[in-house]
């Protein structure tokens, strides 16, 4: 017998819904050596960024600056290839490798940025430096402060203008 006119081919049947695949559980705990490197990672994280935070005052920040550079550089090493050993051994991935990578990737991120900063500001920066070792007073200190203001500012207006 034919299918009535008005009546729509009939349509292939759907295939069943797709469960989602369950995430493979890892096999067991990390590694104590994967385990020390991330906590290490961890540390040395934490580290850069208090250095970066204490490193006050031209002379020292001439020197806390690169090595906050390496130590977060490091932190955000060790903290990469403890999780992706684990991964490749199959097993969990190590407390504290993720925030050690972070604080690591932080630490580098914010040194460089002011490592640029004191690399384009140099003389500015040494200026001032040198202006508040010689003031006595708080006037003079404040006086050191809004020159130092004034030029840094200059060299931003003269640096978007490209003069």
């Amino acid at each position: 017998m034919p299918a009535p006119a008005n009546r729509p081919p009939a349509r292939p049947p759907r295939p069943p819904p797709q469960r989602p695949v369950p995430a493979r559980r890892p096999a067991g705990p990390p590694d104590k050596a994967l385990q020390q490197r991330a906590w290490t990672a961890l540390g040395l994280g934490a580290l850069s960024l208090v250095g970066l935070a204490l490193a006050g005052g031209m002379r020292r920040a001439v020197y806390v600056i690169p090595a906050t550079l390496l130590i977060g550089a490091l932190a955000a090493w060790l903290g990469g290839t403890a999780m992706s050993r684990a991964r490749r051994a199959g097993t969990a991935r190590p407390r504290g490798a993720l925030a050690g990578t972070i604080l690591g990737i932080l630490g580098l991120s914010f040194s460089t940025i002011m490592l640029i900063f004191f690399a384009v500001f140099w003389n500015e920066l040494s200026a001032y430096s040198d202006c508040l070792s010689g003031a006595n007073t708080l006037t003079a200190q404040q006086a050191c402060h809004h020159q130092f203001s004034q030029t840094i500012g200059n060299d931003i207006r003269s640096l978007e203008t490209g003069s």
